[in-house]
């Protein structure tokens, strides 16, 4: 065994043996009513609306807001049939869409000619980014499987002589990831532009095949829910730098490196047709990420086609050079060495692996209960804790607030709401800064009481009289 393929076995073994016990304690949780983020119980409630009602979006003047597409609360319904509980089949099909993304990434990765070995790198090397620095691995959320239906995409058209079908089934493959999840526009964008320099006929089959897809996708949406998808997903959202910035700082400390691995790898193979394509589609992902990172609310997802495109990068950047992959090798286990220093230190303990989230659990059930006990509506910003104390959905916090900052909707309904003491509890993920508008805030004041407060999050119960 030569000194370069010494290295990266004993990086891609390191990398195994770090996601194996990862996804070890996420198989571990996964079925626990602990909130792990509040797209959770967002996802669960519109996922429960679209399995009972048909419809996943609510009707004015509710303040729920569904701005994702449909797809993915079907799916996730279909097994939250078997679960009986929206957010673990959330979890399930995330985890189960993680698997197959980096599945996905590991085939591309050969069919661009990279040895078992250095795809398995690649594959390895993106989950544990993701596990890293984020907590999509198995969290209800469509994002993952949203990635793993466009990677499907991605390996129709890498094949050895790609077809007109091929273009088709991509496009397809695209279209419906795209009605899973909005966002996802970069992959097939950075196909396009790569078909345009390759093979021209095939860039005109794909890019028709695609619009005909997606207006046919819009037609139906138009005709079952009788609005326009284009006007759900365009919901009002601030934008700031400070959230750009925000973003970057975190997601550098795990891409400066492969940043500057996918340049080596455009450096000396800038007239390999996989490595323009990798390149062109780090550079779109890399710039929409940044763009979309600046909306309220975003999170480490907005990067993941990027994540994804630099994985790939160093798949190809490890098979493509001559000499020193040894050193390649030791560079890309510099974020790996700065994603172990960051983790919660937490996973160091004994408790963490044989007693996982046990002080969660306990707390999740005292605020479940309470939530229970309170007879008539609540409030959660975090919704999961609603949904499994079976409270109806009724406010969404988070997008309702977007809306009021940006002028969209009023708060006069919702101050009015909480002024007659309409919503038994109310539990917000702190007090201070407070969520929603001034105007809220004072009649939460005037007419609730905190009667509970811990680490996480406090809750205000209304007083006993109604006020008048």
């Amino acid at each position: 065994m030569t000194r370069d393929m010494f290295a990266l076995r004993l990086l891609t073994a390191l990398l195994a043996a770090g996601v194996g016990l990862g996804l070890m304690h996420i198989v571990c949780v996964i079925g626990f009513h602990v909130a792990f983020d509040p797209n959770e119980g967002w996802n669960a409630y519109f996922t429960q609306a679209a399995m009972t009602t048909g419809s996943p979006y609510p009707a004015a003047p509710s303040l729920m807001i569904d701005n994702y597409p449909p797809l993915s609360f079907y799916l996730v319904g279909a097994v939250a049939a078997l679960t009986g509980d929206a957010v673990i089949a959330g979890r399930i099909v995330a985890l189960a869409a993680l698997f197959a993304l980096a599945l996905g990434i590991e085939t591309a990765a050969r069919r661009m000619g990279c040895s078992r070995l250095e795809a398995a790198f690649a594959a390895l090397f993106f989950t544990a980014g993701v596990m890293a620095t984020s907590d999509y691995a198995g969290m209800d959320d469509p994002q993952m499987l949203g990635h793993a239906i466009a990677i499907g995409g991605l390996l129709a058209m890498l094949r050895e002589r790609p077809t007109s079908r091929d273009m088709v089934l991509a496009a397809l493959l695209f279209v419906a990831a795209f009605f899973v999840k909005h966002n996802l526009v970069v992959l097939p964008l950075a196909v396009a532009a790569w078909l345009a320099l390759l093979d021209r006929r095939l860039a005109v089959t794909f890019a028709v095949s695609g619009a005909v897809f997606l207006l046919i996708g819009l037609g139906i949406f138009k005709q079952v829910f009788g609005f326009s998808l284009l006007g759900v997903i365009d919901s009002a959202r601030t934008y700031s730098f400070a959230n750009i910035e925000a973003a970057l700082e975190l997601w550098l400390r795990w891409s400066a490196v492969p940043l500057i691995g996918a340049a080596a790898m455009f450096a000396i193979g800038r007239h390999d047709r996989h490595i323009v394509l990798c390149a062109l589609y780090v550079i779109l992902a890399t710039l929409a990420g940044v763009y979309f990172s600046g909306g309220a609310g975003v999170d480490a997802n907005a990067l993941f086609d990027a994540d994804i495109a630099l994985a790939l990068s160093a798949g190809l950047l490890l098979n493509r050079l001559t000499f020193g992959r040894s050193i390649a090798a030791a560079f890309y286990a510099i974020p790996l060495a700065l994603g172990v220093w960051s983790l919660d230190a937490d996973w160091r303990s004994t408790d963490y692996w044989v007693r996982p989230m046990a002080e969660d659990r306990a707390t999740a059930a005292a605020e479940i209960a309470l939530l229970r006990r309170a007879d008539g509506p609540a409030i959660c910003e975090m919704l999961s804790l609603c949904y499994w104390a079976g409270k109806a959905a009724a406010v969404d916090v988070f997008n309702i607030e977007q809306a009021y900052l940006t002028g969209a909707r009023s708060d006069a309904a919702l101050v009015r709401a909480i002024g007659q003491r309409h919503y038994a509890i109310v539990q917000l993920e702190e007090s201070s800064p407070f969520p929603l508008t001034p105007a809220v805030h004072g009649a939460l004041e005037r007419n609730y009481r905190i009667v509970r407060q811990d680490d996480d999050r406090v809750f205000f119960a209304a007083y006993a009289n109604r006020a008048p």
